[in-house]
């Protein structure tokens, strides 16, 4: 089977936009190259580095969101979609730079694919003890480490991104053993899996995109947390009738805005929304919604052009 690469050049506040477009198009996954990453997961000065600097100089000054594509009879329809939602979103008024919106084309094997994942895909970390690797890289593990080895295969992003670095640290500070956590948006299933490491359970992953539950379902059972984390397809009010002690949402600014009052009712007294995926400049948005919706905001944290939060349900 051959495959397009479909490569589109942005910004990354603009990153997870245009990687919605492409999934919209039918894209199998995407993956966002931001030299902002690198930089962010590396480790202190005299520590080993969990990223090659040279990394970030191929990449380059522009933020670029890749999508692969059978090449098929529909082809040439899911491009024509893909060029007028950049038309479109060029025409509205964002708020927010969309950077170039160049689009770069590339036909590829299904074996070269694969291998091109493993050539980019290095071990990282999350948080403090967090240690994120594929199953092909051996990595020396440090006191109090916890391993989460992910194979994103031809699906998803490996969780690079800030959002998730500061979800994960937020996730190592408050949740406690015993905790039950409902994630939202599990992508991968790295934040689940993490919440399941600090000694959550029950843990139940949710997603709409039924690509992104086989994936984390598969890693779920890489990491050996099958009999603590129930991964489920479909929408949070849809598909869960249960309390959790910490709810976490890792997506984006307007759904948490309308997330922050129903998502209370999965949530106990005294228990806790971790949300992050949050522009800089759609901050206060959130802020005002959790004020709105009775919670106490507990933490409050920014890196690079990203935010997380951390609030508690009154009660």
């Amino acid at each position: 089977m051959d495959w397009m690469e479909y490569t589109i050049l942005t910004t990354t506040e603009a990153s997870e936009l245009v990687s919605q477009i492409l999934l919209d198009a039918g894209s199998t996954g995407t993956m966002i190259e931001d030299k902002n990453d690198v930089a962010a997961n590396q480790r202190p000065e005299g520590q080993w580095d969990i990223i090659d600097e040279a990394i970030a100089q191929r990449i380059g000054d522009d933020v670029k969101v890749t999508g692969y594509f059978e090449v098929d009879g529909k082809l040439a329809d899911r491009l024509a979609f893909i060029e007028g939602e950049l038309r479109r979103i060029q025409g509205l008024d964002l708020g927010m730079d969309l950077g170039k919106l160049e689009t770069l084309r590339h036909d590829v094997a299904e074996q070269d694919w694969t291998e091109s994942w493993k050539a980019a895909f290095k071990p990282f970390r999350l948080g403090r003890h967090m240690l994120v690797k594929p199953s092909w890289e051996s990595v020396t593990v440090e006191p109090g480490d916890h391993i989460i080895e992910i194979d994103p295969g031809m699906a998803f992003g490996t969780g690079t991104h800030e959002t998730t670095g500061m979800c994960v640290t937020l996730v190592e500070k408050y949740v406690k053993p015993g905790d039950r956590v409902i994630d939202i948006g599990t992508g991968t299933g790295i934040l689940a899996i993490a919440a399941a490491h600090m000694g959550a359970k029950p843990v139940l992953a949710t997603d709409l995109d039924a690509v992104a539950v086989r994936v984390a379902a598969e890693n779920v059972k890489i990491n050996g947390f099958e009999g603590v984390i129930d991964v489920r397809c479909g929408d949070l009010l849809d598909v869960v009738q249960e309390s959790g002690d910490v709810v976490i949402a890792n997506i984006i600014s307007d759904v948490i805005v309308m997330l922050a009052e129903p998502v209370k009712a999965r949530i106990v007294d005294g228990g806790l929304f971790i949300c992050s995926g949050i522009s800089v400049e759609r901050r206060q948005d959130v802020l005002d919604a959790l004020k709105t919706a009775d919670y106490e905001l507990l933490d409050d944290l920014t890196q690079g052009e990203w935010c997380a939060m951390a609030a508690r349900k009154r009660g």
